[in-house]
């Protein structure tokens, strides 16, 4: 019977030194008893790791250990704050932070060499740190939905991104240093308080994708009819009455657009002057000819 209750005795001593310290109840089931490495999946290209909608309100410590992880997914949690700890995962090319309740980026994500990727959209920030600008290799970057109102000058070091989303956030103008990212294919800034576009627009000479829809615009600059690229151009529920002449120029626009993402000109809902309504109701090949002759005759 001595002997029985020491082996009770010894199960119970194993389980306590199983369990170690006891974990947030989302980590516990988490990793159920397994390894963290575990939980990465290898694919053709990237190893990967979704902890997508998992309750976390921290980030679980044995991330930042898993140095090898490529893709990153945590959106779609509650965190609040993302720990220095992140500069550690140096191999990443994509991360994915976005529907959390970030107030701030850690200054440590500019050790992430490799990153290609960024979402950070729907959060709390209301700036974003100098130090992303040494992401050198970023080529798409998510920050909408938002309450940024402006971003660090060093960004004219990103060259290399082609996609920015900044759409639903504070603008009440476009940052200047958006104007030296020459490669942008992709500019939303939809649902801002926009009142203008810069004529400076005009050196993002690869840009495709034009979004500016809900804000206070009152005019499009002419010199946005020189970039010959331009395949869908959204200024939808602004303050716009006229047109510029040049508008015609924009030839890889094919049609009055009225669904948000088809590629064309958007133009509805703002207080054209007559006759520009009527116009513009006939399709874009008469507005373009209208815009024509009335060039040619001033």
């Amino acid at each position: 019977m001595g002997t029985e209750h020491s082996k009770n005795e010894e199960r119970r001593s194993m389980v306590f030194l199983r369990k170690g310290p006891k974990l947030p109840a989302w980590e516990d089931a988490l990793l159920a008893g397994r390894e963290p490495k575990s939980l990465l999946k290898r694919g053709l290209r990237y190893v990967s790791l979704s902890l997508i909608m998992k309750g976390m309100t921290s980030t679980p410590d044995f991330l930042w250990g898993l140095h090898e992880v490529q893709k990153l997914n945590l959106s779609r949690n509650q965190l609040v704050v993302i720990p220095p700890s992140l500069g550690k995962l140096d191999r990443l090319v994509v991360l994915n932070l976005g529907g959390n309740c970030l107030k701030c980026l850690p200054k440590e994500i500019g050790l992430l060499r490799n990153l290609k990727v960024l979402f950070v959209n729907m959060n709390c920030l209301k700036e974003v740190p100098a130090e992303l600008s040494l992401c050198r290799k970023l080529e798409v970057l998510s920050l909408s939905h938002n309450c940024i109102s402006q971003l660090p000058l060093s960004f004219t070091d990103l060259t290399s991104l082609r996609k920015l989303n900044l759409s639903n956030n504070r603008f009440v103008q476009i940052p200047l240093c958006i104007f030296a990212l020459r490669n942008l294919d992709f500019l939303h800034l939809g649902s801002n308080k926009l009142e203008n576009i810069a004529e400076s627009i005009q050196y993002l000479v690869n840009l495709q994708i034009f979004i500016v829809e809900n804000n206070n615009i009152r005019s499009l600059p002419r010199s946005l009819c020189y970039i010959s690229t331009l395949e869908l151009l959204n200024a939808d529920y602004n303050a716009i009455q006229t047109l510029p002449d040049d508008l015609y120029l924009l030839r890889r626009l094919r049609r009055i657009a009225w669904n948000p993402m088809d590629k064309g000109l958007h133009i509805a809902h703002n207080p054209l002057a007559r006759p520009l309504p009527e116009v513009v109701d006939g399709g874009l090949d008469v507005l373009f000819s209208y815009l024509r002759d009335k060039k040619e005759h001033n």
